[in-house]
């Protein structure tokens, strides 16, 4: 497999899916207690978000990220591509539809995305091609390398992470402290010690991984106490009790 850095790959951040973005606002200050920090909106995938700084001593630079799509934008990545975290997977967003804003996927970061896709595919995870992408911000212009399949899709169930490598801005280090901060991440899925081998091979040893019903669980200290997000409904494990 390609060599890829066991260093730097970290949690860059954790995508809360809506229906729009003013559901996903209403979702965090109802769950979270706290108002979302500003976004912006991405042109390639017509889509936009807003943003909550979670970072904590075992995840720094952590974020959350609340994506909806913009419905005054047209995607300007091309006809027939989907957009990225399954965001155009008909059952998908009838769920978030229907039970509303949830945790659906999480990014990474990674030194070098295009040599940590090459290592996934060398275990039969074809985690996309590495798409160029930016948006203006107030503190300048973020610019980043991030994996997206044609299809859109997450792979294993969104417990598969997106890999991202930024460019010389990262945004959380420009985001106020939100008074939240991820204290806890867990995956679970059937196969188990596929997710855990693909995460071991682009630096990601650390991360917990269970076998059994795909889930991601993540534990938040917020200003209403300790919230444990699940991507679906929540396993009681002591751990996260």
């Amino acid at each position: 497999m390609p060599n890829v850095p066991n260093t730097a790959s970290k949690l860059d951040h954790l995508v809360i899916l809506a229906a729009s973005l003013d559901e996903g606002v209403a979702w965090c200050e109802a769950t979270l207690g706290i108002i979302p920090g500003p976004g912006g909106a991405h042109a390639l995938m017509g889509t936009h978000n807003r943003l909550v700084k979670v970072a904590s001593p075992a995840f720094p630079r952590a974020y959350v990220e609340i994506i909806a799509i913009d419905p005054a934008a047209t995607p300007s990545r091309g006809r027939g591509l989907r957009r990225w975290f399954d965001m155009d997977d008909p059952a998908l967003r009838e769920k978030v539809t229907q039970n509303g804003p949830q945790l659906v996927h999480w990014v990474a970061s990674v030194p070098d995305a295009s040599n940590a896709s090459a290592a996934w595919r060398m275990l039969g995870l074809d985690r996309g091609p590495v798409l160029t992408a930016s948006r203006l911000t107030q503190d300048g212009l973020l610019q980043w390398q991030i994996t997206v399949r044609d299809d859109g899709q997450r792979l294993l169930d969104g417990t598969l992470p997106t890999l991202i490598q930024w460019g010389e801005i990262h945004p959380a280090d420009n985001m106020p402290d939100s008074g939240v901060s991820l204290q806890a991440f867990q995956l679970q899925h059937p196969q188990g010690a596929l997710l855990q081998a693909a995460l071991q091979g682009v630096g990601l040893s650390r991360f917990e991984v269970h076998t059994g019903p795909a889930q991601l669980v993540a534990v938040l200290q917020t200003p209403k106490g300790r919230v444990t997000l699940c991507s679906s409904p929540c396993a009681q494990r002591p751990d996260h009790q």
